[in-house]
């Protein structure tokens, strides 16, 4: 069979396209993972923001396929339905399936009638079975982890165990079945690689959680390695390991860099994944091992210095350090190991939570202009069956139940005490200029492509704002009114 995989062109908005345009890890494990004899095409349409029906149209046409199957997260499911009904538009009969975290969490958002199977947690095994049961005509009420839809209405059969992944594991990733090109981060080709999935914490924010439940496999290191090899084959210089929580097995970690040593692969720049605590307790021998190894930016899931705050996140114990018998928040060691290592801080924040003041949200936007390289603040977003979901709505606080505008810089609650255009507000104003100052490091590691490129990230970063604006000299409410009029426009795609 011909078989389509589509990842949604819908991306969250923290930097520029051309500064960072990844694939989607995924879809390539799935192309990896079903039986030969089927012709995979694998398209990333993030690449084509603003050619996303004329591409689909031209992949339908050149592929043929019999099945098309979707990547979807909550922000992008208008966009994957649309998707869906051009599809239908073009050609009859076709299987569509859908997966991800959105339709694993709400498959009642896709039941319209248009989605003939959703593909609920890890797809790979399902999705390989689902194929041979729509070749062979065969009993998709026996295969674990899917849903189907028959009779009106979807059927959902037994979850699918999570796979243990040293004991049986997938196989790598197709990389060859990609027809689209441009993966890039700061002018870079640039691969995912996956090392582990799962966590055994509980944040309230986590869809990972609520999916797959709260456990931790790995990949042998020697797979890792072969990954690796083959992202770097196919063009990779740069490679972000995605994995949920990497560092919950440190020994592993400082293993992995030392495997990465030895087989001469450090010449890569690697992005990482990593825990506040994990770094603080054991960031003196593990930082400068994954600086020699050749990672360069540490995102750190910090989510809010404030305890209170933590504790509604339930992310306490993930960011605590030991010292001397007691436990402090861990994030300020961690940063210092990375920095002191000459590796960034990508900062993970979260702001405008339940109990929020003005105060609260600034004590985390000034932590973060003082420690922080490159920020990524988020607001909390109700995503499908969390427990901040549950709480935002039984306190009333959700503002929109419009999933377009669920990209975590969109601030869809508010909080007791703001508004959500208020919190937005704060976060908008003061990241801009957070963003600029991680300009100058950047152009010391890639002067070519900053100086080619550093006037349209600059646009990007401040739109919305003119000279006036900038100056003082116009309300900067109306230059934050024009940047979100930009940014809803950015996210028509269809």
């Amino acid at each position: 069979m011909n078989v389509l995989l589509l990842s949604m062109p819908d991306s969250f908005e923290h930097m520029p396209s051309i500064v960072i345009r990844m694939p989607n890890g995924a879809l390539a494990s799935l192309a990896g993972n079903i039986d030969s004899h089927h012709r995979v095409s694998v398209a990333d349409l993030i690449l084509v923001q603003r050619k996303v029906r004329e591409t689909v149209a031209k992949l339908v046409q050149e592929t043929k396929p019999d099945v098309v199957g979707l990547s979807v997260m909550t922000f992008q499911r208008m966009t994957a339905l649309k998707i869906i009904s051009f599809i239908r538009s073009l050609i009859k009969p076709i299987h569509i399936v859908i997966g991800g975290y959105d339709p694993s969490l709400a498959p009642e958002a896709y039941a319209s009638g248009e989605v003939d199977f959703i593909v609920r947690g890890e797809g790979e095994l399902t999705f390989q079975q689902l194929l041979r049961a729509i070749e062979s005509r065969g009993d998709y009420a026996a295969i674990p982890g899917l849903s189907f839809w028959k009779a009106g209405r979807f059927h959902h059969n037994a979850d699918r165990s999570v796979s243990k992944l040293a004991e049986n594991p997938i196989r790598l990733p197709n990389r060859n079945a990609r027809v689209l090109k441009g993966y890039t981060m700061l002018g870079r080709q640039v691969d995912i690689v996956e090392t582990s999935r799962g966590c055994t914490f509980d944040c309230s924010f986590c869809s990972i959680v609520e999916m797959r439940g709260q456990n931790f496999h790995t990949y042998s290191i020697d797979r890792v390695i072969a990954d690796i090899r083959d992202a770097q084959a196919h063009g990779a210089r740069m490679i972000f390991l995605v994995d949920d929580n990497i560092t919950l097995n440190v020994p592993r970690m400082e293993a992995l860099c030392q495997a990465i040593i030895d087989a001469g692969l450090n010449s890569i720049d690697y992005t990482v994944q990593a825990m506040t605590s994990a770094m603080a307790n054991h960031g003196e021998h593990l930082a400068p091992l994954m600086r020699k190894a050749g990672f360069r930016y540490v995102f750190l899931g910090i989510e809010n210095i404030l305890e209170k705050d933590l504790e509604f996140l339930k992310a306490v114990s993930k960011n605590m350090k030991r010292e001397d018998g007691k436990k402090t928040n861990a994030t300020i060691r961690a940063i210092e190991y990375i920095h002191r290592n000459k590796m960034y801080v990508v900062g993970g924040l979260i702001v405008g939570n339940p109990d929020d003041t003005r105060d609260s949200i600034e004590v985390n936007l000034e932590f973060a202009r003082k420690y922080v390289d490159w920020p990524y603040i988020q607001h909390p977003t109700p995503y499908p069956r969390t427990a901040m979901t549950k709480d935002f709505h039984s306190r009333d606080l959700v503002l929109t139940q419009d999933t377009d505008q669920y990209d975590g810089t969109t601030a869809v609650v508010r909080t007791e005490h703001m508004s959500g255009d208020e919190v937005e507000f704060m976060r908008w104003k003061a990241e801009r200029w957070m963003k600029l100052r991680h300009f100058p490091k950047a152009l010391r590691h890639d002067p070519l492509f900053i100086a080619r490129n550093g006037h349209r990230m600059l646009a990007h970063t401040f739109r919305g704002s003119t000279l006036k604006s900038l100056l003082g000299m116009e309300d900067e409410r109306r230059a934050f009114e024009r940047y979100r009029e930009i940014h809803r426009a950015e996210r028509v795609y269809l």
